[in-house]
Parts: C-alpha cells; structure tokens; sequence
C-alpha cells in the first residue's frame, strides 16, 4: 500500500482553470483535486518540474476568480502537480469552503 506524502489533505472536484506561465500563452485545463498544498491540473500540455505558474480558478461558491501562485512539482502524461506558494486569507478561505 503507497503511503500518502502530502501535508494537506485534497478533494476531488472538476473546475475549469487556467495556467499562466512566463514560457508562452496560458493553458486551459481542468482541476482534478485540491488541497491547501496544491492542485492537480489535468491537460494535454505539461510544463517542466520548477515552473512558476499563476492559476487561474473560481472555486465552487466564489463569484470571482482567484489567483493562485505556485510551482510545477510534478508531472503525468495528463497534467500536471502545482504546489501552492504564500496564499491570501481570501485564497485559503475560498479553497478551504470548496474542500468542505
């Protein structure tokens, strides 16, 4: 049995996202899970392990979209493993609700 490594726990959820980086235009995917930590996005495009990105999402029960900063930390054939830099009481509220 694989032990789980994360520090935060995640749900699995299906929200449209965006992907900004500073190596070419944005990329639209779909949010697959989310965590405090981070987001997994699935998409047919990766983006190489270090990248900055800013993630572009409205979580459930939000009006507006977030800006969520991170780093690549991980990749599949499908997407990609963004792990969540310092985050706003407004970006930790809003995905602490959608994990509920």
């Amino acid at each position: 049995m694989k032990q789980e490594k994360r520090s935060y726990a995640r749900v699995a959820l299906e929200i449209p996202v965006s992907c900004e980086h500073l190596a070419g235009p944005p990329i639209a995917g779909t949010a697959m899970d989310l965590g405090l930590g981070g987001i997994f996005i699935e998409c047919g495009e990766q983006l190489p392990f270090g990248t900055a990105v800013m993630i572009i999402a409205r979580m459930p029960h939000t009006k507006t979209d977030l800006r969520l900063p991170g780093i690549v930390r991980w990749t599949k054939a499908h997407g990609f493993g963004v792990q969540f830099a310092l985050l706003g009481a407004r970006e930790t509220n809003a995905i602490l609700t959608a994990m509920k």
